[in-house]
């Protein structure tokens, strides 16, 4: 009989998105009428239509398709040229960051990308995660066989757990020992909290004594408001030397259906083999990308392309700054509340301190049966996320207002 990977048998009951899917079904099932009436501001899908300029960039590329001349099958998996150079200059090379065509990989989703980017790494790495923190970092680690089984607060072992709370800003402190891989993500999922650059140094400076590597997913940049909080890793000197960066047009152009996004792996990234010998990395994401992946279709990318055109970047200034007006509409209701807020000035987030003495998933049950709005447990990102909730800001603004109205409402 042909074996599974029974690292798999070690996650917990259920990744939590399909679990608030499950228990939303199961309210939705046995009240009709409220169903009629809910509004979802749980998982952080855009709700906005594409750019037009994306659009029109791909009703270009469907017309190429159709012609023999302009027909594309089979792209480079790393991502077209095109793509790949408007991405080194606009989001990096303009704002004096140096990194190279080559250096980019366009792949169908950060999300993808930060559970694929183990398979370059060994199974002896010491990896730390921040807590709470988006669960694919934890979930694909225990997938590749990292982790030892959960205990009873659900963490597992063989992770170093970097807490992050409301003393700490939701950035944590640098870990007295030294670990080999460090998943950041800033600005913050779920928290919506945002590091500064002196925060940043001090990792950079943390990853280059240890010899460590940062994983820094940037899936939230474009929600950066404030003058001194970095859009980049490789803002810090020496970054390049330490850290890779995923990125991602879901939340920015609103390409969580159409699916495009991107990981620069620098060439002097240096990791060592069994023997101790120094090696880098960029060859090896590059042979895993050749095998494992085709690329994505020709005409999304054309697509993403767009997005930085003058029209494609005045475009998703407009869907960001609609997105933020709806996060500050949310966080002043909670406040309004009597609730502590942190977060959704510089990312769609709004982090939520509930009344003590309620669990995560009561405050879900609550705010679900007697407001009919779906928000994100934050026990699902972790043990130090219990006691909150996530509200995302990916909405219509009517549908926004009316959550604002029903949480002054309740009785918390």
């Amino acid at each position: 009989m042909a074996q599974l990977n029974s690292n798999y048998l070690k996650l917990k009951a259920g990744y939590l998105f399909p679990e608030i899917a499950r228990r939303v079904k199961a309210f939705t099932d046995a009240n009709p009428e409220a169903a009629k009436r809910l509004i979802r501001c749980g998982i952080g899908d855009v709700t906005e239509p594409l750019p037009e300029a994306v659009r029109a960039a791909m009703h270009r590329a469907i017309d190429e398709m159709g012609t023999r001349e302009g027909f594309h099958g089979y792209g480079p998996e790393q991502g077209y040229e095109f793509l790949r150079r408007a991405i080194a200059e606009h989001d990096y090379r303009a704002h004096g960051l140096d990194v190279a065509d080559d250096e980019v990989f366009v792949s169908d989703g950060s999300k993808c990308d930060c559970g694929n980017i183990l398979d370059i790494f060994g199974a002896g790495n010491r990896i730390a995660v921040m807590d709470p923190v988006y669960p694919v970092y934890v979930d694909t680690n225990v997938m590749a066989g990292h982790t030892t089984e959960a205990d009873e607060t659900g963490r597992y072992g063989g992770l170093v757990y970097l807490e992050c709370n409301a003393a700490n800003g939701f950035v944590p402190a640098i870990p007295d020992e030294p670990v080999d891989i460090v998943y950041l993500c800033y600005p913050n999922n779920p928290t919506g909290a945002a590091a500064t650059r002196a925060q940043l140094e001090a990792w950079v400076a943390y990853a280059l004594k240890h010899e460590a590597i940062l994983l820094f997913d940037a899936a939230y940049e474009a929600y950066i408001q404030d003058a001194d909080v970095p859009h980049s890793i490789y803002e810090i000197p020496g970054a390049r030397q330490c850290a890779i960066e995923f990125r991602s047009f879901s939340k920015n152009g609103g390409f969580t259906g159409t699916r495009c996004a991107f990981t620069i792996v620098p060439k002097d990234l240096l990791a060592k083999t069994d023997t101790g010998e120094r090696r880098p990395l960029h060859p090896l994401w590059n042979r895993r990308f050749s095998t494992k992946f085709n690329g994505v279709s020709y005409i999304t990318q054309r697509g993403a392309e767009a997005l930085y055109s003058p029209e494609g970047r005045a475009q998703v200034a407009a869907l960001v700054e609609l997105y933020m007006g709806n996060a500050a509409i949310l966080r002043a209701a909670a406040a309004e509340c009597g609730l502590s807020v942190f977060g959704g000035t510089n990312a769609p987030y709004i982090w939520v301190r509930g009344p003590q003495g309620r669990t995560s998933w009561e405050l879900f049950d609550v705010v679900l049966n007697e407001a009919n709005v779906v928000i994100t447990p934050g026990s699902g990102f972790g043990l130090a996320g219990e006691g909150y909730f996530r509200i995302s800001a990916f909405n219509s603004r009517a549908n926004v207002e009316e959550v604002a109205r029903r949480f002054k409402a309740l009785s918390w």
